[in-house]
């Protein structure tokens, strides 16, 4: 599975106009992008069907299409390897499934989730035919779910997190696995404006308890996640600037030990699609 370096993350390929959305992955493909992530949950409805990733799979020829991330409560596994492999052998080649077990915020049956992603990870591999390791990873942010990820997957997307987390999580990954890192970006100097819109992203992620378990692992406090978040933690979770100093940032996440960075430009809005910023940082990042 070639993801090659930079990748667009957009909420919008989910929860977009699908007609747009095809156009958009288009010229993200057409710019030099190689893997197109599907933010949010865009593992189709409950029957498990895998639409929004085909639909973009269809508009495109090249890019890997990557889910991030399908959630396991209501997604029957035996159901979403069905809708894997209902798809043309050349789809399932440039198709990278990612999976994740939400917030116990969010879900009602959120139980166990290491042992919930285990189980599920079993039941694909026993799906006639499985869904195989190769094709799929795990958003996972704690060191227990990042080993399992490393051993049973080909590795892990995590969002919304630093340097240092990066660090730490190549470090339990030695060498192989992937570590595919979510970056959100804002392409504004001006630092009152950028970290406005940085909170506007972080506001509904702040809350949840797998996410503060991260940062705090970081050495951030409670008292960083207060009141939208202080600026200590939001300029360490989030790249902004000049496309320059955006480009600097993400050879800093690369030097830390991410193989490919899914970059999202943050707009807070669900349905936008930045594409003005995708071009921007092309030219810098993909020349």
């Amino acid at each position: 599975m070639n993801l090659g370096t930079f990748g667009i993350w957009s909420l919008a390929f989910t929860h977009g106009d699908p007609g747009e959305a095809a156009d958009a992955a288009a010229e993200a493909e057409e710019l030099g992008y190689e893997t197109l992530w599907l933010g949010g949950d865009p593992g189709g409805n409950p029957r498990g069907d895998l639409a929004t990733a085909a639909r973009l799979l269809d508009a495109t020829r090249r890019v890997t299409v990557a889910t991030a991330c399908v959630s396991i409560w209501d997604r029957p596994a035996d159901r979403l390897a069905g809708a894997y492999h209902a798809l043309p052998a050349g789809d399932r080649r440039r198709l990278l499934v990612g999976l994740g077990v939400s917030h116990g915020e969010i879900i009602d049956a959120y139980r166990r989730p290491y042992t919930a992603m285990a189980s599920y990870l079993d039941a694909l591999d026993s799906a006639a035919p499985p869904l195989p390791a190769s094709a799929r990873l795990v958003g996972a942010h704690g060191p227990r779910m990042t080993r399992l990820a490393a051993d049973r997957t080909l590795g892990v997307h995590p969002y919304l997190v630093d340097t240092e987390h990066v660090n730490r999580t190549r470090e339990l990954l030695g060498q192989g696995p992937l570590l595919a890192l979510g970056q959100p970006v804002i392409p504004h100097a001006d630092p009152a404006t950028a970290r406005a819109r940085a909170r506007g992203t972080l506001a509904p992620y702040l809350p949840l308890a797998n996410y503060r378990s991260a940062w705090l692992r970081s050495g951030f406090t409670e008292e960083d996640m207060a009141g939208g978040g202080s600026d200590r933690l939001v300029d360490a979770l989030f790249l902004w600037g000049q496309p320059e100093d955006i480009a600097a940032g993400l050879a800093e996440r690369r030097k830390a030990g991410a193989d490919h960075i899914a970059v999202q430009i943050a707009t807070n809005t669900r349905g936008t699609f930045a594409r003005s910023g995708w071009r921007e940082l092309a030219a810098i990042l993909l020349a």
